[in-house]
């Protein structure tokens, strides 16, 4: 912003007489190479901008003739030169929605700098990719393959696709899961490709999850069962819709969510691979187990976060923690859509509860799970509000088990109606 008269006459001179002006587009700035007019002295407090500026200065910098304002006045009218270094520390300096949050995160930062290394794998040639579980159409044998692929995906119901398949556009709303951990608070990638323990993090934990719908996505095709374009329209829906977990930018809230999600996504995965086996697919089986492993290594880097924040604050993480069990935890696909039926997500829903891949039960021991995996019970020095949070949580997993029989017990109840589902052909399920 310009804050005085002598700034703002000096953007006028050099926007009027300057070989660019003040508030040259960026577009224009990319393409203009350096001259010597760009070089001036720092002499008598002038501003100096060398003839041969950074990349990432000449295209995030506004310019203006250096030689009219002095250093103060350049920042009151351009701000600050967005390179790498500047970008972090200003947003450092930030005020956050969550300081204290913020604060403790950064203060297990070594610990995540580990996990990078001992919970991701490899990139590259010692990770496993998608086409170590697939036909190589290179082969001479990829015809052989693909057929014993084809009549294996025969003897799987319908049911158990139409669960692969929601399982897959799962995976495949990915952009949409990166762009959530980038929102939460001391946790982003502020330019990108950021050198924090917490962005290269982010970076690696997207690589992997690439690799699960790129292969249920092939898998998928192969089988010859589904109508790939109808999952390809219900896949864009999805992203275009985006997906609010309620993690309001709070890196705790966020690290509870992904560590329910994550375990709730390996049972999915790996129910799924049962399922395929009991009816001969083994390679299908096959796929799953390994997609279920990637997930399990996930969670377990997501609970050790939480573990660290209870460590540091207890009362904080409890807080949040009873505060978003009070609603939901948001299924990540529960705006799926195919363009045609608006109750897709349930009627998804309602199969997968029906075949055991995803339960009520299932939810009810995650709640579990991370109640006894934090020790939540066993936590002291507590305040008066953290003990009360302490108190509902360690309730929970009980109340939700007989919430969730009583549920399941009800639906057997009912007279089920097979739905029709457009990804596979529109056949019922």
């Amino acid at each position: 912003m310009i804050t005085s008269p002598k700034a703002a006459l000096s953007a006028v001179i050099a926007a009027s007489f300057g070989t660019c002006g003040a508030f040259t587009p960026q577009s224009f700035l990319a393409q203009r190479p350096a001259t010597a007019s760009t070089t001036a002295s720092k002499a008598n407090g002038r501003n100096t901008v060398g003839t041969h500026p950074s990349t990432s200065t000449l295209l995030m910098a506004s310019t203006v003739d250096p030689t009219m304002v002095t250093a103060k006045e350049y920042q009151d009218i351009c701000g600050v030169d967005f390179d790498d270094r500047t970008m972090a520390e200003r947003l450092a300096k930030t005020a956050y929605l969550y300081p204290k949050h913020v604060e403790v995160i950064a203060d297990f930062e070594p610990m995540v700098d580990r996990m990078v290394d001992e919970i991701l794998l490899e990139t590259g040639e010692k990770s496993w990719q998608p086409q170590d579980y697939l036909p190589d159409l290179s082969k001479e044998t990829w015809l052989e393959d693909t057929k014993a692929l084809r009549e294996a995906a025969e003897g799987i119901p319908d049911e158990v696709f139409v669960v692969l398949v929601g399982d897959m556009v799962t995976e495949e709303a990915l952009p949409t899961y990166q762009t959530l951990l980038n929102t939460f608070e001391g946790c982003d990638d502020p330019v990108g490709t950021t050198n924090s323990a917490w962005a290269r993090w982010s970076r690696g934990w997207t690589s992997e999850e690439n690799r699960h719908g790129d292969l249920l996505n092939k898998y998928l095709y192969l089988s010859g069962k589904c109508d790939l374009r109808s999952i390809e329209v219900t896949i864009q829906h999805l992203i275009t819709s985006g997906f609010n977990p309620g993690a309001r930018k709070d890196p705790y809230r966020g690290f509870l969510y992904t560590s329910f999600q994550e375990r709730a996504t390996k049972i999915s995965h790996g129910n799924v691979g049962r399922l395929a086996k009991t009816h001969g697919a083994g390679d299908l089986q096959r796929i799953c187990a390994k997609i279920a492993g990637d997930e399990g290594r996930h969670e377990k880097a997501y609970q050790a976060f939480c573990t660290e924040i209870l460590e540091r604050d207890p009362d904080g993480l409890l807080m949040e923690f009873g505060d978003m069990m009070r609603g939901q935890i948001v299924m990540p696909a529960e705006l799926m859509t195919d363009g045609k039926d608006s109750s897709l997500y349930e009627n998804f829903s309602t199969v997968a509860q029906r075949l055991e891949g995803y339960t009520a039960l299932d939810y009810a021991d995650i709640i579990e799970h991370l109640v006894d995996h934090w020790k939540i019970g066993e936590l002291t020095g507590l305040t008066s509000e953290g003990e009360k949070e302490q108190e509902y949580i360690c309730r929970l997993p009980k109340r939700y088990r007989k919430l969730a029989e009583r549920s399941m017990n009800k639906k057997k109840d009912d007279i089920y109606e097979p739905q029709s589902f457009g990804w596979i052909f529109d056949r019922k399920a």
